[in-house]
């Protein structure tokens, strides 16, 4: 047990030795860094410079895209920086800095999801009403909404956290989260564990059954409709499901070893569910928007990498 003027670093510990194979994995980690961060780019590059993809759904797409490199920011680089490292430690202010960052993303990116699911809800059972309901002001007022909540709610949980006296610095994780330095505290945590169900309320179960209603609306109106029309629908549904079900799984898995004993688990194991959520969403979304909406996949093709980004 420390005192609270003592801690000035976190130690990181689930981190193993890996001896001369920690090369091969900075390299690996780094080269998913880069696909990550090229593909997000590409298609902001594509959305924004492309007036025919200046659409409510690709405007959702394009705020998705700018949230998955914020997140993969938060990680990576000091992910790749603690691979080569012989002491896996982290400063109090760098912690707080990225548990902010990746909390903020991991709020904005199930908002986004929702407001997605809404988009949908309302180009496919309410069509021509779609214009007027999802007006350029629409969008802009939801995009502020998502982005402002993201970041008031995560503000108001880093300065419950920074305020706390804490009596330990070993977080048994690769990256920092506001739960593993909660449970170091030795004052009481009964406000930060209050606040905590109320932001989880509101930022995973509504949206959750908002989800859900939009999608068994958008399930009978699929059933009653022509082959095209139910064609249509799934091919501009099944990218957003698919990464519905990866990040509310990843995020599932991130939630149980927060919150439960993980020390019996094998450290890699916990290592990679610790960081599924944050590398396959960022790498799955670019992948499956960009070959599998066709307005974004015939822009690909006609228009090569490196002429879009000059």
């Amino acid at each position: 047990m420390m005192n609270s003027t003592l801690v000035s670093y976190f130690t990181l510990s689930v981190y193993i030795e890996l001896g001369l194979f920690k090369y091969v994995l900075f390299v690996c980690v780094l080269c998913i860094y880069m696909v990550m961060v090229c593909a997000n780019v590409l298609l902001i590059v594509v959305i924004c410079m492309n007036r025919s993809l200046h659409e409510p759904m690709y405007m959702f797409l394009c705020s998705l895209f700018v949230n998955e490199l914020c997140g993969g920011t938060s990680l990576f680089p000091l992910l790749l920086v603690q691979i080569l490292s012989d002491v896996h430690t982290i400063s109090v202010p760098f912690c707080l800095l990225q548990l902010y960052c990746i909390h903020t993303y991991g709020t904005v990116e199930y908002f986004l999801l929702t407001i997605m699911s809404y988009d949908r809800y309302l180009a496919i059972c309410c069509p021509l009403q779609y214009s007027t309901r999802m007006s350029t002001s629409t969008i802009s007022k939801l995009l502020t909404v998502v982005w402002l909540s993201g970041v008031v709610s995560c503000v108001i949980m880093i300065s419950q956290t920074s305020s706390m006296r804490l009596c330990g610095n070993v977080i048994d994780k690769v990256y920092c989260d506001n739960y593993s330095v909660v449970r170091l505290a030795c004052s009481d945590t009964s406000i930060n564990n209050i606040y905590g169900l109320i932001i989880t309320f509101s930022t995973i179960v509504l949206p959750m059954v908002l989800i859900v209603f939009t999608y068994l609306k958008i399930l009978l109106v699929c059933s009653s409709g022509c082959k095209q029309s139910r064609q249509k629908a799934v091919s501009t549904c099944v990218p957003h499901v698919v990464a519905l079900i990866n990040f509310s799984l990843g995020s599932s898995f991130e939630i149980v070893q927060s919150r439960f004993n993980m020390k019996g688990t094998p450290n890699v194991l916990r290592i990679i569910l610790s960081l599924y959520w944050l590398t396959v969403q960022l790498l799955l979304n670019p992948l499956m928007y960009g070959f599998n909406l066709s307005k974004i996949r015939i822009i690909l093709k006609k228009r090569p990498f490196a002429e879009l980004l000059l």
